[in-house]
């Protein structure tokens, strides 16, 4: 049996995970808005955008490690995404991020959509399990002196 002290500790130990992770998806996001305008000679090449969902979906297996609650675990996207919101407010001198073209459009489905089907993916399998049907050849629970008609 597992001590209160060891217990707490487990606990601290996975919240402090999380947070790192929340603040890894929220770096993330950001080098994703800069590393976005990259180009390959002269050929626009968002790679950031395709880097972005992998990175995504890898800190969401990693917070499903350390947590159980679906929102605990969605965290590190909901760091990522609030990075990218920061990111396309305009600057003090009128500067800005992200620009109103493919890029950018690329960028949020290329960092959403993975992780957001693995979520879904996820969610669905925890619900169908709750309310999976009994298996055939179970045995109801009934007394022993009762007879099945």
């Amino acid at each position: 049996m597992i001590s209160k002290a060891a217990s707490n500790t487990v606990v601290l130990v996975s919240r402090a995970t999380l947070a790192v992770l929340i603040f890894d998806g929220f770096l993330c996001g950001i080098l994703s808005v800069l590393f976005l305008p990259a180009y390959l000679g002269s050929v626009p090449m968002p790679v950031s955008a395709v880097l972005a969902g992998i990175a995504n979906v890898m800190l969401l297996f990693a917070a499903r490690k350390v947590a159980d609650q679906p929102l605990s675990i969605a965290s590190p996207l909901i760091g990522w995404c609030v990075a990218v919101l920061v990111c396309m407010f305009g600057g003090p001198g009128g500067d800005v991020l992200l620009l109103a073209d493919w890029r950018t459009a690329l960028l949020l489905v290329g960092g959403l959509v993975p992780p957001g089907i693995l979520l879904f993916g996820w969610r669905l399998k925890a619900i169908t399990a709750q309310h999976e049907p009994p298996q055939p050849g179970a045995h109801s629970r009934s007394s022993p002196g009762s007879v099945a008609r």
